[in-house]
């Protein structure tokens, strides 16, 4: 519990709270609403501002199961707490500034990391790695609006007015670290959201078999007839440490049925946005024209698929990675494949400098960018202008660390997080 009041609601339920050390967990008896005792558990208390909301907060820690949780829950409700609409308690954090908005949307996204790489991530976030970046280079844009300030106010000091040049070099810095920060908003996306990695090919060429094996589950349907697949199958999951979606398709041809060309136009749009496409051809089989073509016209990986029908001296001389889903073979060379096509170099990706990670990030550090390219004609010709556009850059890195936050970007935010949190 958090907030006004959070010890002497607690104190109804667990009596001589008030007693207790602070921050200190302290095994005490819990009482319902009547005085009846019903649990034994331990109760932590935190004084504002020293809590993880920054307000008077008490964590009440019961056994687990039914009963005792929805008595602990009650007797809370009976003494005057409500239930932490989703989000509450880092949103309290943030208002009572011990977190910044990009910390906070590090929380939720800690608490949804299903990869290892989306959680360091996520962790190195909410240390404040990119709000620090963010704020370093404020602090740019404010020294060069003192100096733009000072061509405005004082003119005909006997310095002379600020160097053009001088103006120039700071505005040329601010400006190539946004773009370099904006540079990383596909790989950012693309580590919160999970590459799109579409297995595509023939009818019966071992789409879902591979699909089944790389996830480790059996998703999809295997069969030796063609055409078993009719609709697109997607699933989350993860690859060395990297999180993927991974989507078997169906079979790419010429198809009569009317249910079976729906399934292949939803296969094409699917290969059409992939991060990543595994062209799955049978070993021992010469790609055809069209199969060449995908691979000319996507991020793609050749994947010689069903390579335990293979004779290995055959398999040696073509080209893709030889796989076998009924054995395993190959399929550790395709995962290390896959992610460095996907994320690159594992020693650079892998210490995840700071990125934007959502479209919020990337649309206000355009901004910035639009702003301080207005900038620059204006140099030497009108320093109010030139100010104007600057501070116009500031205000998007601000509306980015959320040193303003308006209510609908506050509520965009936490509509997504578990409920409290």
């Amino acid at each position: 519990m958090s907030g006004r009041g959070a010890f002497g609601v607690a104190a109804q339920v667990v009596p001589g709270l008030e007693a207790f050390p602070e921050r200190t967990a302290v095994r005490a008896r819990f009482h319902a609403a009547d005085g009846t005792p019903f649990d034994d558990g331990l109760v932590t208390r935190y004084h504002a501002p020293r809590s993880y909301t920054g307000e008077d907060l008490v964590e009440l820690s019961c056994h687990g199961g039914l009963l005792a949780p929805a008595q602990l829950l009650a007797a809370l409700h009976a003494a005057g707490a409500r239930p932490a609409t989703p989000g509450e308690f880092t949103r309290r954090a943030l208002l009572n500034g011990k977190l910044d908005l990009l910390q906070a949307e590090a929380v939720g996204d800690l608490i949804d990391a299903t990869a290892p790489a989306q959680g360091k991530a996520a962790l190195h976030q909410l240390e404040g790695g990119l709000s620090q970046r963010l704020l370093a280079l404020r602090e740019e844009l404010l020294e060069l609006l003192a100096l733009l300030a000072y061509d405005i106010d004082f003119p005909e000091e006997d310095d002379g007015p600020v160097p053009l040049e001088r103006l120039r070099d700071r505005l040329s810095g601010a400006a190539t670290k946004v773009d370099r920060l904006l540079a990383t908003a596909p790989a950012g996306q693309r580590l919160r959201d999970g590459a799109l990695v579409v297995l595509a090919g023939r009818p019966n060429a071992g789409k879902s078999s591979l699909f089944n094996a790389l996830l480790g589950i059996s998703r999809s349907l295997v069969t030796e007839m063609p055409g078993t697949t009719r609709d697109t199958v997607e699933a989350a999951s993860e690859v060395n440490g990297w999180p993927v979606r991974l989507a078997d398709t169906a079979g790419l041809r010429e198809a009569g049925e009317r249910l079976e060309r729906l399934g292949i136009e939803v296969s094409r749009r699917y290969v059409g946005a992939a991060d990543l496409l595994l062209l799955c051809v049978e070993a021992g089989r010469f790609p055809a024209p069209e199969e060449r073509g995908l691979l000319d016209e996507r991020p793609a990986l050749l994947v010689r698929t069903k390579a335990d029908l293979v004779p290995v001296a055959e398999r040696e001389s073509e080209e893709g990675i030889p796989v076998s889903s009924l054995s395993g073979e190959g399929l550790d060379r395709l995962r290390e494949a896959m992610a460095d096509r996907l994320f690159g170099s594992p020693a650079g990706f892998a210490e995840l400098e700071p990125m934007l990670t959502r479209e919020r990030h990337r649309v206000a550090l355009a901004g910035a960018a639009e702003a301080l390219a207005a900038a620059v004609p204006q140099l030497g010709q009108d320093a109010v202008l030139a100010a104007h556009h600057v501070r116009a850059a500031v205000g998007a890195l601000e509306a980015v660390i959320g040193l303003v936050h308006p209510d609908e970007v506050l509520g965009r935010v936490f509509e997504r997080f578990c409920v409290g949190k």
